[in-house]
């Protein structure tokens, strides 16, 4: 595939790739699944941050398919197609890319207002309508309000990025009192409330006083992962991966949660063949 050599992708390593992969697994299994069911009157692909729709491979060094085009390429076809980015450029070379599908919606917005707003809000289930959604953003750009409104709809599945590289160098400081005030608003919109501070730090006897200490990243993960359940009201969320970069640091925990138990086992089944894939 040929990239615009004006247009500067993003490049994706190994585990990004991996990624890539889970997402093509899981879509034509969940066509598939929908398309037999009688009542079912749609079912969409959502995708929050679509970039170009296109990456650049560090692995391959070549151009591959990003999350939209490999979601257009699913058979059997999602009934319609929603793509949102804030950046100009990309939103224009998604136009082109995909100019031949007249299913496929095409924005230019904050993904946290208008899938609130007008996308979510079509995808109703007493209507039978159903969607799987990709939240896949760069850091802190996501708001809690998107996954409380997926969960609680009971007709929409997501994959989502949890970006700890971000928590961990803009806010989980040993220090609390030295970060920013902007970076803890970024965080307690990203999670739904200051809740956050109970699983990144814990109290612990000190040579003089009691001390906060930074806890680890799976705490952080597996109290976000109650959050989903028991707040957000999603009944199956399997274990997130954790996806490195090329020194082998989590940069995010690629999360599912469904309210569909054949997908959460789908979904299961798919993640346990890649967590431990390759070098990292």
């Amino acid at each position: 595939m040929a990239g615009d050599k004006s247009l500067k992708f993003d490049e994706i390593g190994y585990w990004s790739e991996i990624k890539l992969e889970i997402l093509k697994e899981y879509a034509p299994a969940y066509t598939k699944i929908m398309s037999k069911q009688p009542l079912i009157k749609g079912f969409y692909y959502i995708d929050g941050f679509a970039g170009y729709g296109i990456h650049k491979s560090k692995t391959r060094d070549e151009y591959i398919p990003g999350s939209p085009l490999n979601a257009l390429n699913v058979k059997p076809p999602f009934s319609g197609y929603y793509l949102i980015d804030l950046k100009g450029k990309k939103v224009e070379h998604l136009k082109k890319l995909t100019k031949e599908y007249s299913n496929v919606h095409i924005f230019k917005e904050d993904c946290n207002k208008i899938l609130l707003e007008k996308i979510f809000p079509t995808i109703k289930y007493e209507q039978y309508k159903r969607a799987l959604c990709l939240l896949d953003p760069y850091g802190l750009h996501l708001n809690w309000d998107v996954l409380l409104a997926a969960g609680k709809s009971k007709s929409i599945e997501i994959f989502l990025n949890f970006p700890v590289m971000d928590m961990n160098m803009n806010v989980f400081w040993e220090n609390t009192e030295k970060v920013a005030p902007s970076q803890i608003k970024r965080m307690n919109a990203f999670w739904g409330d200051e809740s956050w501070k109970e699983a990144a730090y814990r109290k612990v006897q000190g040579l003089f006083d009691v001390i906060e200490e930074k806890t680890s990243n799976k705490a952080v993960v597996n109290a976000f992962s109650d959050r989903l359940h028991k707040i957000a009201g999603f009944e199956f969320v399997p274990e997130p991966i954790p996806m490195r970069n090329s020194n082998g640091a989590v940069v995010y925990y690629l999360f599912f949660a469904s309210p569909n138990k054949t997908g959460n086992k789908i979904v299961e089944d798919i993640m346990t063949k890649y967590r431990n894939k390759g070098a990292v």
